[in-house]
């Protein structure tokens, strides 16, 4: 599996967003893909997924509300539409695959996950 995001990029607060995590590879449909982040100093978190296995959409609390997960299976597309984002939503996010993990429980440890894209920067600043 290939993972491509795209999308990111600076906004100020309150502004929106949609990254964009362009999938490649057999049997996609299998796969829950998800999205982490990392921010300056800090490690990788869980910040949203979409279940394999039953189509369910999960956020951090951090996000929820504010963020939506979304999935094209015609395109073998996810999309993180984030809104409302502020200053500590400032990150290098990566989209993420796994056959086994299905979004239950969200918060695994990074290694937990298979695929990884490159990642994409977000910087939310006045």
């Amino acid at each position: 599996v290939q993972l491509v995001e795209s999308g990111g990029g600076l906004v100020q607060p309150g502004g929106s967003l949609r990254l964009s995590c362009a999938a490649s590879g057999n049997n996609l449909k299998s796969y829950s893909i998800g999205w982490f982040r990392q921010a300056p100093g800090k490690e990788r978190e869980a910040v949203s997924c979409i279940s394999s296995s039953d189509g369910g959409t999960y956020y951090a609390e951090s996000v929820s509300g504010r963020f939506t997960i979304s999935r094209d299976n015609a395109k073998n597309t996810v999309y993180l539409q984030m809104d409302n984002l502020k200053p500590e939503d400032t990150a290098v996010y990566f989209c993420v695959a796994d056959f086994v993990w299905v979004c239950r429980p969200l918060h695994v440890t990074p290694g937990y996950v298979e695929y990884w894209g490159q990642g994409t920067p977000v910087t939310v600043s006045s």
